[in-house]
């Protein structure tokens, strides 16, 4: 098939799976010659997935294919690009509607198709699906993925709340169902957890014109990595806040691991990156949802790196490292964002601050610093 004509593949994706089949039904009636295709994982304790491909009149097809090392993500992966081929090579399909299974993130599915669909399919939209009355419940729960039936692998120890989260805030185009429980409160808790990304309703003409309006893989994951994301502002709306705390001080690792309790639990959802007075050159990444926190080391800060290492960074990375550039430590800062219902700014951003090196123990320099209790060890460093 000829370089210029790309199968445009719009992923729909969403834990909430009434307001996920909404929106694919209103692509499927408004935007001609479409076509979806849906992997259920719910099969895979039997050792196969269950792929359906409809149009608006109803199903075109349907097979099994086996798992893939035990996952079911991967035998979707497997299965989803021949089949994407097919249509693509077919040359009848404009637009193919990928549903994605309740559990499964946007994100690596669309860097699939980016890499294995190169020079015939191309995604044109990712599209969260939202009832907002069931934004805030999923967002609360802790739960893991394997106690609600929805985990993907036997390895999955993900959460309801942090997987709901990322897929809400990878997506180009928030699809909204109507819901007669939603209210002004749940609505700008969608908007602030996400800011950037258009609302539209589910099943109308534009969201099908969204669907095709092209999605950058790279740049979509270089807004989800902890290095550069792209963090929501400060806001105050129908009584949701978001508050975005930043400091060019480290953290005491004694005292923020203390507080972490308290910290993870302080808003339904929080994320960032952050500097810790006995990892100096480490930059951490924080991520919490429903209560449950994860930290991860995701590198050295730029400022820690030779000069001659900078050419081997990413543009988008030295672009979010000159926003945070500080003439005294670079880029090494805190800069986390909590975004929630009732919010106590002025008792989380005292919390925050109690937990940072006071004025003596930051001016005793980086070697004193490197000699401070371990707190986070457990949490970083791996067992060997």
């Amino acid at each position: 098939m000829e370089d210029d004509r790309k199968l445009p593949v719009v992923l729909v994706n969403g834990l909430h799976s009434d307001a996920r089949r909404e929106v694919v039904e209103g692509l499927l009636a408004t935007a001609p010659s479409s076509v979806a295709l849906h992997h259920d994982l719910s099969t895979a304790d039997r050792g196969t997935v269950r792929r359906t491909v409809r149009d608006a009149s109803g199903e075109l097809s349907h097979g099994e294919a086996p798992l893939v090392n035990d996952c079911a993500c991967c035998a979707l992966r497997e299965d989803l690009i021949p089949e994407l081929e097919r249509l693509a090579v077919a040359g009848v399909t404009a637009l193919a509607v990928v549903e994605l299974w309740d559990s499964v993130e946007p994100k690596a599915m669309a860097e699939v198709i980016a890499v294995h669909g190169r020079g015939w399919a191309e995604v044109t939209g990712v599209i969260t699906a939202v009832d907002p009355a069931l934004v805030l419940p999923c967002l609360a729960n802790g739960d893991d993925l394997a106690e609600a039936g929805l985990s993907a692998a036997p390895t999955d120890q993900r959460t309801v709340g942090d997987t709901w989260a990322r897929q809400l805030e990878y997506a180009s185009v928030i699809a909204l169902v109507d819901s007669e429980d939603a209210d002004d409160q749940d609505r700008a808790l969608v908007g602030q957890l996400h800011p950037t990304a258009p609302q539209v309703p589910a099943g109308s003409e534009a969201l099908a014109e969204l669907a095709l309006a092209g999605f950058d893989v790279e740049a979509a994951g270089a807004a989800q990595h902890p290095a550069c994301a792209l963090l929501p502002q400060e806001s105050e709306e129908a009584g949701v806040s978001t508050l975005v705390w930043r400091e060019h001080r480290p953290f005491h690792p004694g005292r923020l691991f203390e507080a972490l309790e308290d910290l993870s639990c302080a808003a339904t959802r929080s994320r960032g990156r952050f500097w810790l007075a006995d990892r100096p050159d480490t930059l951490l990444s924080w991520d919490a949802a429903g209560g449950a926190l994860c930290v991860e080391n995701t590198g050295p800060w730029l400022a820690s790196l030779p000069d001659a290492a900078w050419d081997m960074v990413p543009p988008f990375r030295r672009a979010a490292a000159a926003l945070d550039w500080h003439p005294e430590v670079g880029d090494c800062c805190q800069h986390l964002v909590f975004v929630s219902p009732g919010l106590d700014r002025d008792g989380l951003t005292s919390l925050l601050e109690s937990c940072l090196l006071t004025d003596a123990e930051y001016e005793a320099g980086r070697e004193a610093w490197k000699r401070l209790p371990t707190a986070f060890g457990p949490l970083l460093d791996p067992v060997r």
